[in-house]
């Protein structure tokens, strides 16, 4: 079909790009819900749906037919992502309406008097898709949607909070049926806030972006488990329990340092993470350890990862409190007063007693550090070139931070 001369599909493909602009601009402008997405939401999944359905249309109209359904696939992925970001229903909708108005006033502009029966032909097809497009993208949203509030309300819910709070299994079985699994991996994650989160003012962008960001995680642990799995998760973190017949592989791919890694890489945030496998009656205890471990790796520092209570032992115990922990974090109090002296022991322990490599760090000469390792053994009486001295100077650095 053509108008003004001109074939209709191909025109339009050519200006997908710059018509896509122009149609994400009228939502932003028109649709204050869409101003408070995330910039990385309205240039990414918001601009590729546009471009999608503007070559669906060109598709629509080319071949002289409906959409298919498979092409329709991509915009109810869409509209389940919205339903679970919390964007309501007819903001979606109106969206779509917007879209498919600027693309006609695309296709009919310079229409002549003798392209009537090609204006009104092409008029019917773009009703017909406006029509397929309202009911799989309101199908999907309101499926979507139905799925949440079964989650929040039903049985998985009651199942974790049971599991949580510690109730007798038997008691919980006998109320609602559901039997828990034989064990289940616990992890405790910590998120760190996503750059849209700090980019929008306190609102509904800054509350879809971290939505967004725990939906991508929640994504990355059903993948990995197969199968919906238990969750309390918020915009800093939270509690997750996976069933598990036998516990994960650590390494390797598969594995639990790979499924960090994965929900890392989604969420587009550092996450801290400390796991557990626990039978049912212990998923309290696990869920408090994982707690404590998360909590020590922020406080001492750490990168980002995944952690387990065997990678932070001698924290773990020094975290306790006793006399020893007092007594041991006052071996290093004669460097309180020389700042520069205390972080160069931290740093020289974290790089392996390189001098080189903690000279580099610091930004100063080799030399320097010989000289503050000198000065920290003449007033504290300790050394790291003294392996006896070392165990001391590594258990007094963590009950600093523990005191």
């Amino acid at each position: 079909m053509s108008i003004a001369g001109r074939p209709v599909a191909a025109q339009l493909r050519a200006r997908v790009p710059a018509l896509t602009g122009r149609v994400v601009a009228r939502l932003l402008a028109d649709l204050p819900v869409y101003a408070d997405l995330p910039h990385e939401e309205i240039s990414g999944d918001i601009a590729d749906i546009v471009q999608h359905n503007l070559r669906l249309f060109a598709d629509v109209v080319e071949h002289r037919r409906p959409a298919t359904d498979a092409e329709l696939a991509q915009q109810r992925d869409s509209a389940a992502q919205r339903a679970e970001e919390g964007v309501p229903l007819d903001a979606i909708l109106t969206a779509y309406q917007v879209g498919t108005a600027m693309c006609w006033q695309e296709t009919a502009k310079g229409a002549l008097p003798g392209d009537l029966a090609t204006v009104l032909e092409i008029m019917d097809r773009i009703m017909v898709l406006q029509q397929q497009l309202t009911s799989a993208v309101s199908g999907a949203y309101l499926e979507a949607r139905q799925i949440l509030d079964s989650q929040d309300h039903g049985g998985r819910h009651a199942l974790m909070a049971a599991l949580l709070t510690g109730e007798p299994l038997d008691r919980f079985t006998h109320r609602t049926g559901l039997r828990p699994a034989a064990r289940y991996l616990t992890m405790t994650l910590a998120l760190a806030p996503h750059p849209d989160e700090l980019n929008q003012p306190p609102g509904p962008g800054a509350g879809v972006a971290a939505r967004r960001k725990i939906r991508r995680v929640r994504t990355a642990l059903d993948h990995f488990a197969g199968t919906p799995v238990l969750t309390a998760l918020d915009a800093s973190g939270g509690t997750v329990l996976l069933p598990a017949a036998e516990p994960p592989p650590w390494h390797g791919p598969g594995g639990l340092r790979a499924l960090i890694g994965e929900a890392t890489r989604a969420a587009g945030v550092p996450i801290t993470a400390a796991a557990e496998t626990a039978e049912p009656e212990a998923v309290p205890a696990a869920v408090a350890r994982n707690a404590e471990i998360v909590d020590l790796i922020a406080r001492t520092g750490r990168p980002p990862g995944l952690y387990r209570l065997a990678d932070v032992l001698l924290e773990y115990q020094l975290s306790r409190p006793s006399e020893a922990l007092h007594g041991l974090a006052l071996l290093l109090r004669p460097l309180e007063a020389k700042p520069e002296l205390l972080r160069t022991l931290e740093t020289y322990l974290e790089l392996g007693l390189d001098r080189r490599a903690t000279a580099a760090a610091l930004h100063i000469h080799p030399n320097t550090v010989d000289y503050r390792i000198r000065r920290i053994d003449r007033l504290t009486g300790l050394s790291p070139a003294r392996p006896a001295d070392l165990q001391h100077i590594s258990a007094a650095l963590v009950a600093r931070r523990s005191v």
